[in-house]
């Protein structure tokens, strides 16, 4: 039963999925972490790969840049597909000095500046945040594997390219730990299909100090955040 943008039948995918934006992040998990991971989807060259991990299935897709992108693909997901635990593993932005470079961050919770609620016809400001089930899972996983986390009020912002140069010290005023472009997308959708996601994310953009990873460690190098993702993914 194949969709518009997923060539996957229903039971292809696993209960549990690592969501990056980057569908070649998705084939290097997948190669990496994954047992006999097989590729379930090609579809405008977003990959999609189930396997298993320490003998759970598990699988990983890409979903694109941005929250109207991760809002189809995880729709979809949690409503054809039936996966009840997502997890976002992407980028972010630091806004704060005590925030480094490489570090993993964890969204609590996602502001944002998007309308992306419009479609819940909520009567007020809806606050999306992760999952206490995953968020747990994650700590747990932590401090086994002595990986340290930050954790805390994350922005997802629909402009990548801000023509207000200050827009971010506002954010970082309110102690907004970091920017990203899908987590509060990802989080609207499980609250309302009422299923689990969580958005852990390393930081490879740094506004105070102008810091910035390289692509290929962007899609390859930023293993500390894939191994804790699958960890709480199988807990």
């Amino acid at each position: 039963m194949s969709t518009h943008i997923n060539a996957a039948n229903k039971n292809d995918i696993a209960p549990s999925i690592l969501l990056p934006g980057d569908p070649l992040r998705a084939k290097f998990i997948a190669e990496n972490y994954l047992e006999n991971p097989r590729c379930y989807n090609e579809i405008r060259g977003m990959l999609g790969y189930t396997g298993t991990y320490r003998g759970v299935p598990i699988s990983v897709q890409g979903t694109g840049m941005g929250m109207p992108s991760m809002g189809i693909y995880s729709w979809e997901l949690i409503t054809e597909y039936g996966v009840q635990n997502l997890i976002r593993v992407g980028t972010a932005g630091s806004f704060h000095e005590r925030i480094k470079l490489r570090d993993i961050v964890v969204g609590m919770a996602a502001s944002t500046d998007s309308n992306y609620v419009h479609t819940f016809d909520v009567p007020g400001n809806y606050a999306p945040c992760a999952s206490y089930k995953l968020l747990l899972a994650l700590r747990d996983a932590s401090k086994e594997l002595n990986i340290p986390l930050k954790a805390g009020n994350i922005v997802s912002c629909d402009a990548f390219y801000e023509v207000k140069e200050d827009w971010w010290k506002r954010w970082a005023a309110m102690d907004v730990l970091a920017v990203e472009m899908e987590a509060a997308a990802l989080y609207m959708n499980a609250a309302y299909h009422r299923v689990n996601a969580l958005a852990i994310m390393t930081i490879s953009d740094h506004f105070v100090t102008g810091e910035r990873a390289t692509a290929e460690e962007r899609q390859n190098s930023f293993t500390d955040m894939m191994k804790l993702a699958l960890e709480a993914a199988i807990r």
